[in-house]
């Protein structure tokens, strides 16, 4: 019998899908306004602030689901062919979102870095399983597929680049025990604080499925980054930077 207590995995997408949508119209509308006006306090800005605070609970979240897809899935190629295709899709509204250009490479998707989580895991995994492999060398053979994840992540500069490939293996290593997991990521994500409140839907998910919207979630991310991209430019502020600067807390 499913547990109707609790969250399901597409009640977190949802949740995941608004935190972002949320960020990505205070980074690509405000934070555009912000670099046109060069006012970096006051109404906008504060406003501004909000939503990108708002906005540090989608990655913790989607990097959760990341390892319980990975989890469940019953064909990793499948799921890591997924991810490299809308990586592909996503490239060019991500690079007008961020710069107003249509090929930029000094910044990556953050599908890329998903993927190669994904790709870290997987090769852990079949690190976990080989017999060939001792025992004893299994935990440093997994730390060196992380280095190597992350550096991959870096010399790409995918969305939140090394530290997104740590985040997602730290939840990977913790799997079969929620409470560490949770502690766990809160306190790899603590380095922008407002992230590790994700946790607290997190804690709240009851390994239910719920509806079924693989695609639409896939699809979302290209579409409105592509949508707030077209609003700035009607709005005549598409030429302008992205003001991508937290402020802190305190």
């Amino acid at each position: 019998m499913n547990n109707c207590k609790g969250l399901s995995g597409s009640t977190l997408k949802i949740i995941a899908v608004i935190t972002m949508l949320t960020d990505h119209i205070g980074a690509g509308i405000l934070g555009r306004i912000i670099t046109m006006q060069g006012i970096y306090s006051g109404g906008v800005y504060n406003v501004y602030s909000v939503m990108r605070y708002i906005g540090r609970l989608a990655f913790p979240i989607f990097c959760f689901l990341l390892v319980e897809g990975f989890m469940h899935t019953h064909n990793v190629k499948k799921y890591a062919t997924r991810l490299f295709v809308f990586a592909l899709i996503s490239e060019i509204p991500f690079d007008l979102f961020v710069s107003g250009r249509i090929v930029d490479t000094s910044a990556q998707n953050v599908y890329f870095t998903l993927l190669i989580g994904l790709i870290c895991m997987w090769a852990c995994d079949m690190s976990e399983e080989s017999e060939r492999i001792s025992v004893g060398l299994k935990p440093v053979l997994e730390f060196l597929i992380m280095i190597a994840g992350m550096y991959v992540s870096y010399v790409l500069r995918t969305d939140y680049a090394a530290i997104g490939v740590v985040c997602i293996m730290i939840l990977y290593w913790t799997r079969f025990d929620k409470k560490r997991q949770i502690i766990a990521g809160a306190v790899s994500f603590a380095w922008e604080i407002s992230a590790s409140l994700a946790f607290i839907p997190i804690a709240l998910y009851n390994k239910n499925r719920g509806i079924n919207l693989k695609y639409f979630f896939y699809a979302f991310y290209p579409v409105h980054l592509l949508v707030i991209y077209i609003i700035c430019v009607i709005m005549g502020i598409a030429g302008y930077e992205v003001y991508n600067v937290l402020p802190p807390l305190w």
